[in-house]
């Protein structure tokens, strides 16, 4: 075996042989989120449009559902009907990230075998898209998950007094969720036309749920020792009788660039929101709300990422994310808000 000397990796460097291992190439720590916890897509249809603003038609619910027919007078006619419609707008803004790379001090990692996260270009691309990922899952937020949103929004305490709006907190033993839900989807389905199919649950209201004794007695008796009975989304759905519950667990640090990490739950944690939503934008029924996307760019894509060179002898490159999302109430006779529920 060689003897390792100053001199033999002056020659193995001159040689392009030797490779410092100074970075290890088959293990990084990076803290992006599972894309599967993001929750912008969850609920409401994404409803891709042509330009970034624009209208649509509302036809008047109780036009629709108001009985029109009469009877028809001897060698006459009844008046005709009219069904009345207005026009809703909507306004989609876009939003930027840019990430810059410095090409000279790149140079270190190019001649190692580092993959993955490591490399500058991999990393601010994965980087660029977390950062939108998170930033729709605020415009959803904001849009939607938030007290104030709704028309029909209730308040979680320590009596159900539906007249005031009020209901038990899922986390008081006296909370049976079941009957609670059974009422909301009668109330949205006599004044919507809709029954509600889909439930989005803060994660402190989806744990307070699954230890809530009425659901656990619902449960006890459907598992084994092999496969005890749990309770989870699918569960939860079955027993209110919706096509789905998501859990709204998606997280960010909430501090400005230099303050202490605030690390919180985008959705508020003690939060629930009842809908009807489609599951594709539809032209013959209501939906609570929709995800307008705008493709700037014109090639489909409403979160596009790109890269260009910084400016001649800054030896600099660049990597911009671009998103053109917003969000619309399109019904709001579709939703129901429940803030405290924990």
């Amino acid at each position: 075996m060689n003897e390792v000397t100053a001199s033999s990796i002056q020659n193995q460097i001159a040689k392009g042989l030797f490779h410092p291992n100074v970075v290890l190439t088959n293990m990084t720590m990076a803290y992006y989120q599972a894309l599967d916890a993001y929750v912008a897509k969850q609920l409401f249809p994404i409803l891709p449009v042509q330009l970034s603003t624009a209208a649509y038609y509302v036809f008047e619910r109780a036009d629709l559902a108001r009985d029109n027919v009469r009877r028809k007078p001897a060698l006459g006619r009844v008046a005709p009907t009219v069904i009345s419609n207005h026009l809703e707008t909507y306004s989609v803004a876009i939003d930027q990230i840019i990430l810059g790379i410095d090409q000279i001090a790149q140079t270190n990692i190019q001649r190692q075998p580092v993959p993955g996260a490591s490399d500058p270009r991999k990393a601010k691309t994965r980087t660029i898209a977390e950062q939108m990922n998170i930033h729709q899952d605020i415009v959803f937020a904001n849009g939607f998950f938030k007290a104030g949103a709704w028309t029909d929004e209730w308040t979680g305490g320590a009596a159900y007094t539906p007249d005031s709006h009020a209901f038990i907190k899922f986390s008081d033993a006296n909370c049976d969720p079941i009957k609670l839900f059974d009422d909301l989807r009668t109330r949205m389905k006599k004044k919507g036309r809709r029954a509600p199919n889909k439930l989005g649950l803060g994660e402190d209201a989806f744990n307070a749920l699954k230890e809530n004794p009425i659901i656990l007695d619902h449960v006890k008796y459907g598992g084994s020792t092999a496969n005890p009975a749990i309770v989870n989304e699918n569960v939860l759905a079955e027993m209110f009788g919706l096509q789905k519950v998501a859990v709204f667990g998606s997280t960010y640090n909430a501090a400005k660039f230099g303050a202490p990490e605030d690390m919180e739950f985008i959705c508020d944690p003690a939060s629930a929101l009842l809908v009807y939503a489609t599951d594709a934008p539809a032209v013959d029924e209501p939906s609570a709300g929709y995800m307008f996307t705008w493709d700037m760019l014109g090639d489909g894509n409403y979160m596009p990422v790109l890269q260009y060179p910084g400016e001649n002898g800054t030896h600099s490159e660049f990597i911009e994310g671009l998103m053109g999302v917003s969000t619309k109430k399109t019904a709001d006779d579709l939703g129901i808000f429940l803030k405290g529920c924990v």
